[in-house]
């Protein structure tokens, strides 16, 4: 029955009706109580209830879809109901936290303030009396007695109701549908470490999780290790805060709160039910082309077949299934690595519903909305938390196992996956360790492995897709050597062999190849942590380190270290990929090693870690940001909760030096294609914590991209602008903001400037660096030039291939056919008796193959500021455990004499380049007004994607061709497959000389 006015809220109420006079009368009261329903819902077939009873009890006993199929069907039955088989219930409707009402827009609107939505609580007999003996008034003081472990197999069913509480708390609880569906929690100590099985239920709009869709991809509604812990982990013992008081026939009443009810108010949707279920489908970000771009296909994809939308074949697994939960026991080697969903529910942002710590307000397009800072929230869909579903990647690899090292694909795979699938690659050779097995190796195939395909390797697939994730740095320890006689650290030790063999300390972790910890610890910056949370849920506890901070937490993946192979043989190693080392030797290094000792040299000018740019702990005015590190229930800012921890044990500080895990460079290319095409990478793109309360994270990783390429990348000044009778000149100088080369990472990368002459309407008369719709840089007559195109279009044959087709580069440009690309090239062994290193002469074909790196053709991408000269250089790299090679593959190839990329010994680059732009006026149709200079970015160059659809095959580069070929950059800061980094304002043209 809805509750009476008091005397004083009558008054109240006369006021408001006064208030709201011709917007309609006081609103007539509505149901007494809509969940009601008019007999009592209660088990009809006692012999169903009888056989499903023991089923529902061992959640470990089947496989998730059929233990859900059985568990559904006990519940819709109504089964947990059943008071002749001993389940008893709460004493009524209860709330879990106050309910307040507030006028908006001239209408009553209600705000439920619990930690759930009104609830019922049904308890199994096994569950009934545990709570008589455990969770009693005698139980409520400070220092209780340590209590008994729930019993395996005791069930609680937390039916959820509309707000307020007040609506059905006289009514019948066997009479109440539970429009809210039900939180379930089932004993299970034998599976899962935290001892339970948890899950939602709804009587309507509830499937079971398996088969999971890629429309969707939402988080499950069932399972072990589920984010329920960020609140349950508070509670004083067995993850619940359940009490005697609440249950029928018990002494004792409910705790109770502040419940403003009136007529007419409309409730709220509660928080729990949005994260349940967000939405039917996952939102496109942005609408793709319906249709395969004509100019995609028959550039790169003539006479290939491109998939159709709905084609099956081509999605990756759903993000549904990825969970691999900490098992029962302590933790040990077997628990070593976590997917993400694991963190979800304390390290993002909102996740209670009731505070929104690790936020911020959106302003502009987004006001009303939060920006979500929290760990997750930033990380989730940054390239590192793509990286287990990044279709570039995959193709690459394809093109890897299928063309260029087809002989020994495992190896490849292996070695790959060791970096974009390390949770998964490291899981696995762990447990082939414990079993007395050999470390093996991780292929393509296991990325892809589903508790339907194979629910032997299902947690291995769901590691390896989760990215390089939480774990992956968190369980990183750089203070010890990796061990054969470690299970967790052996497989590591073999890959150090592999990779890095001639190197030591540092060195010896290049390519990924770092130790871990012992199995109960996980890493962060922060002293005096809060360690019960976390002990409590996951067995971990969290200890400061103070090498997570240090620049060598990511120089052990950001240093690439890998084989020359060539028909299954080892020719050489070389270094791939020197983004760690480019810092080291530049201004902006710290000098210290992740244990502290000094490197050579000591601190750059502009000293600043990695984690200084790319995980910003400040605010935009360079104040620190303060802020809490997690999202958990806590004793003082919650609802009362019976039987939670002490506040010293749960309640968290805020703290300066907040690091948001951004984690950007300038890929916006990767984010558009999950932007476009979630269905077919599996994944959601609502976060699934701040659901529609925060701006959608891939939008915001994209913004973090956009603000580093305008505030911290580089910046374009143009001088010396001349004119004579034949020739307009003009000295372009392009300085690099960033801590390592630019562009750094993959060898592919690139960027290019575009010079234009305008004429007084705009028109543009003269261009170098133009480009089409793909991205491809055109010459003067408007077709690609060479060597944007390693193929033909049908790709029956490589064009010149030991011609090694490039753009050289330039001090001085003159004509439209030449264009000022930074980038990095590089050739494969020659056939003939190859000669493999740094200094070797190119005499293979320009080569995208990561493990076929034998010469360098050309590399004259911008050094950072304060870049020192090699033989400094060597000395660093001597002290970080590698060799000389290290400081050599850091310099630059096919430069001339550009004083730019000289370094004098004793002095140190500048991190810019300067050329001159000599153009001839007898080339240009009109007359010259302003000059207008670009610098354009691509992650993905038209060549590169050529390479993969033509060299690689199956599904992977299926996936990648039916996106590129309809992703819709139009509008977008990446049009024309070019994201631009910096540019100049019209400079003018001065007149012609008389």
């Amino acid at each position: 029955m809805r509750r009476v006015l008091s005397p004083l809220a009558a008054p109240l109420a006369a006021v408001l009706a006064t208030c709201l006079a011709g917007q309609g009368a006081l609103a007539q009261a509505g149901p007494t109580c809509p969940a009601e329903r008019a007999t009592q819902l209660l088990p009809a077939d006692p012999q169903l209830c009888a056989d499903l009873a023991p089923v529902i009890r061992d959640p470990g006993a089947l496989p998730l879809e059929e233990y859900e199929e059985k568990l559904g069907t006990f519940l819709r039955a109504f089964c947990h109901r059943d008071a002749d088989s001993g389940w008893i219930s709460d004493k009524h409707v209860r709330d879990t936290g106050p309910y307040v009402v507030h006028l908006e827009d001239g209408a009553y609107e209600g705000q439920g303030l619990g930690t759930h939505s009104p609830v019922v609580i049904w308890y199994s007999p096994e569950m009934a009396d545990w709570m008589r003996a455990n969770r009693t008034e005698a139980a409520k003081v400070p220092n209780p007695p340590e209590e008994a472990e729930v019993p395996a197999g005791a069930v609680m069913v937390k039916e959820m109701y509309p707000y307020p509480a007040a609506d059905c708390a006289a009514t019948d609880v066997t009479r109440l549908l539970p429009a809210n569906g039900a939180a379930v929690m089932v004993r299970a100590p034998e599976v899962a470490h935290d001892g339970w099985y948890w899950g939602w239920f709804g009587w309507s709009g509830w499937d079971p999780d398996y088969p999971a869709s890629n429309q969707t991809n939402r988080l499950p509604y069932q399972g072990f290790g589920q984010y329920c812990l960020n609140c349950h982990a508070s509670a004083r013992a067995n993850m619940t805060f359940a009490d005697a008081a609440n249950m029928t026939g018990e002494p004792g009443t409910p705790l109770s709160f502040l419940s403003q009810t009136f007529a007419g108010e409309t409730p709220p949707v509660p928080h729990h039910q949005l994260v349940v279920m967000p939405g039917d489908d996952t939102a496109r970000l942005g609408q793709p082309h319906f249709a395969a771009l004509q100019s995609a296909t028959q550039a790169w994809l003539q006479g290939q077949t491109v998939p159709e939308w709905g084609d099956a074949a081509i999605q990756m697994p759903s993000q549904t299934y990825d969970n691999a939960f900490m098992p029962a026991g302590a933790p040990d080697d077997h628990g070593m690595f976590l997917t993400s969903d694991q963190c979800v529910g304390c390290h993002d942002a909102g996740s209670t519903g009731l505070q929104f710590d690790m936020t911020r307000p959106a302003m502009g397009e987004h006001a009303g909305l939060l920006w979500n800072d929290s760990p997750y929230g930033t990380w989730r869909t940054s390239p590192m938390g793509l990286a287990g579903r990044d279709p570039i990647f995959f193709a690459q690899l394809a093109s890897e196992t299928q063309s260029f090292h087809s002989d020994i694909p495992d190896v490849v795979e292996d070695t790959c996956l060791g970096c974009h699938g390390i949770m998964g690659q490291r899981q696995a050779g762990i447990d082939n360790q414990l079993a007395g097995e050999a470390c093996g190796k991780f292929t393509r195939a296991q990325v892809d492995a589903t508790p339907l395909s194979d629910p032997a390797g299902a947690g291995f697939g769901a590691l390896a897709r989760d990215g390089i994730s939480c774990m992956a740095c968190h369980r990183m320890d750089l203070t010890v050597e990796a061990s054969p006689d470690d299970p967790a650290n052996a497989c590591v030790a073999e890959r150090q062999n592999f990779l890095n063999p001639d190197n030591t300390g540092f060195g010896r972790t290049f390519t990924g190849s770092y130790p871990v910890g012992a199995p109960d610890a996980v890493f962060g910056p922060f002293k005096d942590v809060k360690t019960t949370p976390m002990k409590a849920g996951l067995g971990l506890v969290p200890q400061h380190n103070s090498t997570i901070s240090t620049s060598e937490m990511c120089g052990a993946c950001h240093t690439v270290h890998l084989p020359v192979l060539q028909e299954g043989k080892t020719l050489a190693r070389i270094y791939e990929q020197l983004t760690y080392p480019e810092w080291a030797f530049s201004d902006f290094r710290t000098g210290v090693t992740a244990d502290g000792a000094t490197l050579p040299f000591g601190q750059g000018k502009q000293w600043t870690s990695c984690q200084g740019c790319h995980m910003p702990g400040t605010n935009a005015d360079g104040t620190p940001t303060v802020s809490k590190i997690a999202s958990i229930q806590e004793r003082s800012n919650f609802p009362q909760a019976d039987f939670a921890r002490s506040a010293d044990e749960i309640d968290l500080p805020e703290r300066e030096g907040f690091s948001r895990h951004v984690l950007v460079g300038l890929n916006v290319f990767l984010v558009k294609m999950a932007q476009q095409f979630p269905d077919v990478l599996g994944i959601r793109t609502q976060d699934p914590m701040m659901v529609s309360k925060g701006v959608d994270p891939l939008v915001a990783t994209e913004q973090a991209m956009l603000n580093q390429a305008q505030d911290a990348t580089a910046k374009i000044t143009v001088s010396d602008v001349t004119r004579d009778d034949s020739t307009l000149s003009a000295k372009v100088t392009v300085q690099n903001l960033a801590g390592h080369k630019l562009p750094s990472g993959v060898g592919f990368r690139r960027m290019f400037l575009n010079v234009e002459v305008l004429d007084p309407i705009g028109d543009t008369l003269w261009a170098s660096g133009a480009t089409d719709s793909l991205g491809r840089i055109l010459g003067a007559d408007g077709t690609p030039l060479p060597g944007e195109e390693w193929w033909t279009p049908d790709c029956s044959a490589r064009i010149d291939p030991l011609k090694r087709i490039h753009q050289p580069h330039y001090q001085t440009i003159t004509s439209q056919d030449s264009a000022q690309i930074y980038q990095e090239l590089v050739s494969t062994p020659p056939a003939e008796n190859p000669v493999c290193g740094h200094d070797a002469d190119p005499a293979g074909q320009l080569t995208t193959s990561f493990l076929s790196i034998c010469a360098e053709v050309k590399d004259n991408r911008l050094p950072p500021q304060g870049y020192l000269p090699e033989s400094q250089r060597i000395e660093i790299a001597q002290a970080l455990g590698a060799g000389a090679d290290m400081a050599q593959d850091a310099g630059f190839t096919a430069t001339g004499d550009d004083p730019d990329y000289q370094i004098a010994e004793g002095a140190t680059a500048s991190g810019a380049d300067s050329l001159t732009y000599a153009i001839p006026l007898a080339e240009l149709k009109g007359t010259p007004a302003q000059i207008r200079v670009q610098l354009f970015y691509q992650a993905t160059p038209p060549f590169y994607l050529q390479d993969r659809f033509c060299t690689a095959k199956g599904t992977d580069k299926d996936r990648l061709s039916f996106i590129v070929s309809r992703m819709n950059l139009d509008g977008t800061a990446a049009q024309d497959w070019k994201l631009q980094i910096a540019g100049t304002q019209m400079v003018s043209v001065p007149s012609a000389q008389k």
